[in-house]
């Protein structure tokens, strides 16, 4: 049995949705929960749940705890008894098969590096995002925010780790690799994607050239590539739309007596909608590049959330990402 280590003190409204997102993964997969944390205040919550006893849930003790307001490099360097410390250091020793965090993403990214270490071939370690499409298939897009500027080799590295993601834990077969530009012409671009095409067509992946901002979402696409500054503004615009759109939905259909009946009869459909565009269905950002795994969560995570960043770890190292990773790039 997978031990994945979870930060219980990461997300904005720990250890709740921790523990309880802990205890749901405990219940329906085939995983233990190493829940790192200050001990007493982690147990007071699993005290909460019947049952939890039976389960394979432990607690592992870690006496500080990296906020949200603290700087990430000075956290990373000073907190070293920190949740997040601690979890990384079990994925080292062998003690977790992978470490999810829904804490400061900037701390967590640092530490992972700093911990874990990288994996031979990959300069810089990357976020990536999945987004729903049209076609039903989940999009990962790589970098959605851990490298503001990129070079080229370090856009080919992104594209091998997110099409073995996307082939691996997504489960799509030969994956369609893009990389998101401003036309799909060639010779459009800004310096950066014009030097990456070459690199690109190079690589052993199914590389169909350049995409455009809206292909996020139509299913002609399964694995983007972008820098971590246009990555982190689509990924924000995204999240922002898709709560608008669910507000608007839900205004419209409950605006008047005729529209409430059919928002009723709707209610299943505004449902599924909804679960499509949850980020909680996904999990969290995997961070691609990084000896062992790591996955980062939103900070408002609920526990369906965390349950689905247990899965996805537990996937990630099952399905040996990081060595088909290494034998790709080398």
């Amino acid at each position: 049995m997978l031990t994945i280590a979870v930060d219980a003190l990461g997300g904005d409204h720990a250890p709740r949705p921790e523990v309880e997102g802990a205890i749901r993964a405990a219940r329906s997969l085939n995983v233990k929960v190493a829940l790192v944390g200050q001990e007493a205040l982690v147990r007071r919550e699993l005290e909460k749940h019947d049952g939890y006893r039976d389960l394979p849930i432990c607690v592992v003790n870690a006496s500080e705890r990296i906020t949200m307001e603290d700087s990430p490099a000075k956290a990373a360097r000073s907190k070293k008894d920190s949740s997040m410390h601690v979890g990384s250091r079990l994925v080292v020793s062998g003690d977790a098969s992978g470490f999810v965090s829904a804490g400061n993403t900037g701390a967590c990214m640092a530490i992972a590096k700093m911990v874990q270490g990288k994996i031979r071939g990959v300069d810089r370690p990357a976020l990536s995002g999945v987004f729903p499409s049209l076609s039903g298939k989940p999009v990962v897009m790589v970098d959605v925010g851990a490298n503001v500027d990129c070079t080229p080799e370090m856009l080919a590295q992104f594209a091998v780790m997110g099409e073995i993601y996307s082939r691996v834990v997504l489960r799509v077969h030969r994956p369609r690799v893009g990389l998101l530009s401003i036309g799909e012409e060639e010779h459009k671009g800004n310096e950066l994607t014009k030097a990456a095409t070459p690199l690109l067509k190079a690589l052993a992946v199914n590389f169909i050239g350049n995409v455009e901002g809206r292909d996020l979402y139509s299913g002609t696409v399964d694995v983007i590539v972008c820098d971590g500054f246009v990555g982190n503004v689509a990924l924000k615009v995204s999240e922002g739309l898709a709560e608008m759109v669910k507000g608007l939905l839900r205004e419209s259909l409950e605006a008047t007596i005729t529209r409430k009946i059919g928002y009723v009869l709707s209610k299943a459909a505004f449902t599924d909608f909804r679960k499509r565009t949850d980020y909680a269905e996904y999990g969290g950002a995997a961070l691609l590049g990084v000896k062992g795994v790591c996955i980062i969560c939103h900070g408002r995570s609920d526990a369906n959330a965390i349950k689905n960043a247990i899965r996805v770890a537990a996937d990630f190292s099952t399905g040996n990402i990081n060595q088909q990773i290494e034998h790709e790039l080398r």
